[in-house]
């Protein structure tokens, strides 16, 4: 129990700063909703992050899992070496993929725009060339201070980079606009570098300006890297890199195909809108995925250090089986509640509210892929503990290709349904692959019966809340209650374990 404790503290910690963050940076989407020019240009938007979101894989190189694993690995004194060359790849990778983007920006934003006036996509590249950049230099330093232990540093540097970008776009939709509408000096001043009607290029700006601040603000972990090639560990370390590489670009695609390539599968103004919904209400199901992310930053440095326990199996099988629990109860209460969630995506044009809402009922399918891919991220631990990456390169190679099949296919037929639908697909497909190897080289005691039984209930029951219930909150509501404390009669003994367990814990004197 101690180190499910561990595990639970490190995750409250990450995870209560990610879910702040989050949840601050949420509030920008209601803004967004309101300031763009209907879904169209909020399917602009969801386009140019999901592409970013792909680079910012490519330029991290997998170096986050790497550090973590070899800091294990290394002798105490040689673990600065580890720092010193993550860091270094994520460097030069940076400065390829900028010259390569640079150099090309006005093809690419030909490309973007279908052919059409690309003068804004051009600068929008630009911008989001100098984000990609600010945000990969940033990882390994990121990295350092949760192998440290620094936990309060890390959540204030991640809370400060959403209040930044939080109080940029503020001033640019809305302080900035409004001197210029009442006063004819601030026209003036404002005139020739700042326009008020340019609101994607100011978003993406504002985003530019919090991820600049954050990178100045790492410069003391920067700072202690230290030119000392070792070609020995650098190629050990790009080993063991390369299929994390591969596997999380694999990864993105299977999160995130569907929106890059959106515009190009369903075409014409409808795509254009149709996508602006999606990725609206994709922020929706996004409350869900904050626990995943929390999660996946205090579960990943515990796996590896707990890994050498003679428990360490049967914890992980705990730990499986205590997060389907919470993921899934969370599902059904956002569920439940859908009714009065929607009006986060409300809008003053009541058309463009409309727009958005209508998309409101493929939300449980866009929430309950994120409970497929936390179950991943979970299996997922015994291929890195066992230093057999290439498993994670087959696994996320196998679901790119799904991805792309499947998307290619309904994606023009069913638009954002096939999209949401063809995510659920690829992730049980990665889900059995993963279970199935990970049995034969790391055998870990899940308890597969009760974990499908909760995700079969998961289905049902959001169902029901969808259909014969029609989202109404009293009666989704009282379901919800008699859920969870079904839940809490079947998993009484493992809820008097944790209490039991943190209790003692909490009663230990400090050494």
């Amino acid at each position: 129990m101690t180190g499910i404790k561990r595990l639970l503290t490190d995750t409250i910690i990450y995870g209560f700063t990610t879910i702040v963050s989050r949840l601050v940076n949420a509030l920008l989407t209601p803004i967004f909703v309101n300031r763009l020019n209907g879904p169209a240009a909020f399917g602009v938007y969801t386009n140019l992050y999901a592409w970013m979101s792909m680079f910012n894989a490519f330029l991290a190189f997998g170096m986050e899992t790497t550090f973590f694993r070899f800091l294990q690995k290394v002798k105490p004194e040689e673990k600065g070496k580890v720092f010193d060359h993550a860091f270094f790849v994520t460097l030069l990778t940076s400065l390829l993929l900028g010259i390569t983007i640079y150099f090309t920006k006005d093809n690419i934003a030909i490309w973007f725009n279908e052919g059409g006036e690309s003068a804004d996509y051009s600068t929008y590249i630009q911008l989001f060339l100098g984000i990609l950049i600010a945000d990969a230099l940033a990882v390994v330093p990121f990295a350092k201070l949760r192998a440290e232990g620094k936990a309060i540093r890390y959540g204030a540097l991640k809370v400060l980079n959403i209040t930044v970008n939080i109080g940029a776009n503020l001033l640019f939709l809305f302080f900035f606009p409004q001197l210029i509408a009442d006063s004819d000096f601030w026209r003036v001043f404002f005139a020739g570098w700042f326009q008020a009607d340019w609101v994607l290029g100011n978003i993406f700006l504002a985003n530019l300006i919090a991820s600049i601040s954050t990178l100045l603000l790492l410069l003391p972990q920067i700072f202690s890297l230290r030119l000392r090639l070792d070609k020995s560990l650098l190629k050990s370390m790009l080993w063991y890199s390369f299929p994390i590489l591969i596997a999380n670009i694999s990864f993105i695609i299977n999160e995130h195909l569907d929106k890059m390539m959106f515009p190009h599968l369903f075409e014409g103004a409808s795509g254009k809108v149709d996508l602006g919904i999606y990725g609206a209400v994709s922020k929706i199901a996004v409350f869900i995925s904050l626990f995943v992310t929390a999660f996946r930053l205090g579960a990943e440095p515990f796996f590896f250090s707990y890994a050498k326990n003679e428990n360490a199996k049967k914890t992980y099988a705990n730990i499986m089986l205590y997060f389907v629990v919470f993921m899934v109860v969370g599902m059904l209460a956002m569920c439940a509640n859908l009714d009065w969630v929607k009006y986060y995506l409300s809008a003053q044009d009541p058309v463009k509210q409309a727009q958005y809402w209508s998309g409101l009922f493929i939300v449980p399918v866009l929430m309950f892929n994120y409970v497929l891919l936390g179950i991943y991220m979970n299996l997922s631990i015994w291929y890195k503990l066992t230093d057999q990456t290439r498993y994670g390169l087959y696994v996320s190679v196998i679901g790119a290709i799904v991805t792309i099949v499947l998307n290619i296919i309904f994606i023009p037929r069913y638009s954002y349904v096939g999209a949401a639908l063809s995510t659920t697909v690829t992730y049980l497909c990665m889900i059995s692959l993963s279970y199935f190897w990970g049995q034969k080289n790391y055998p870990i005691p899940y308890t597969v019966g009760k974990i499908s039984l909760y995700l079969l209930s998961a289905i049902l029951l959001s169902a029901i809340m969808q259909g014969p219930l029609n989202s109404n909150f009293w009666w989704c509501n009282l379901l919800l209650v008699v859920y969870v404390a079904a839940v809490g009669i079947s998993e009484k003994a493992m809820i008097m374990r944790l209490w039991n367990g943190a209790a003692k814990a909490a009663n230990q004197p400090s050494k």
